[in-house]
């Protein structure tokens, strides 16, 4: 099984003007695959899951401002529930033991701006693996269910990849600093067992949005039809 996937992955990577990756994962944090150059950066936007499950848990934020983090991608009504949860390393701690109790004690939620013009928490470096055991363990985690169900109701801009066949998912996206741009998602998908976490990166060279997205979208009809069946 390994082996096909592998074969029929690098057949796709041939004709993408991108560098990819994909990783999935079982409910015990189990990599099942993880193929492609790409493997870690930034977070951009998926980061918003466990801050919205942080925010839930620490009891701010109201309604408006936790589903417009997750459907719309609402940067000003993140920032606005980052800050209630006190200053930035407070902020961090919190969004970081969400990634903690999913069963990722590595990654490091980062509380700087490094970059002015965005978030700080957007800035997270989030391996792909990493990513997808977090997918994979979300609905699993106290405070998380309503989150997931806001990432079924995603706003039609972000239908797309794994959002468009139907799944819980959430994307993020940002420009990189060597005229490239970084498009990622994960989601929870069903399987007959239960459920798989999955996690999609396309760091697109013409450094455009719309490529990482047509980019992603060939991803997950690869995963749809030639890797879901595997599991």
């Amino acid at each position: 099984m390994k082996r096909a996937l592998e074969t029929g992955f690098a057949e796709l990577s041939r004709s993408i003007p991108a560098a990819i990756g994909v990783a999935i994962a079982a409910v015990d944090g189990t990599c099942l695959a993880s193929l492609g150059t790409w493997s870690t950066g930034v977070a951009w936007s998926t980061i918003k899951v466990p801050l919205v499950v942080a925010a839930l848990r620490a009891g701010v934020g109201s309604r408006e401002l936790v589903d417009q983090t997750i459907t719309q991608s609402d940067n000003a009504a993140a920032e606005e529930l980052w800050s209630q949860l006190g200053d930035p390393a407070a902020a961090a701690r919190q969004v970081q033991a969400v990634i903690y109790d999913a069963g990722d004690p590595v990654t490091a939620v980062e509380s700087r701006r490094l970059r002015p013009e965005y978030t700080a928490f957007g800035q997270t470096q989030w391996p792909l693996v990493r990513q997808a055991q977090f997918a994979a363990r979300l609905p699993l985690i106290p405070d998380a269910s309503p989150v997931v169900g806001l990432m079924h109701d995603l706003c039609s801009e972000h239908r797309w990849g794994l959002a468009a066949k139907g799944f819980a998912a959430k994307g993020g996206w940002g420009p990189g600093l060597a005229d490239d741009y970084l498009v990622r998602q994960f989601a929870i998908v069903p399987i007959e067992a239960g459920h798989i976490g999955v996690a999609l990166a396309a760091d697109a060279r013409d450094g455009e949005f719309e490529t990482g997205i047509d980019v992603l979208n060939d991803l997950t009809d690869w995963f749809v039809e030639a890797a879901l069946s595997q599991y």
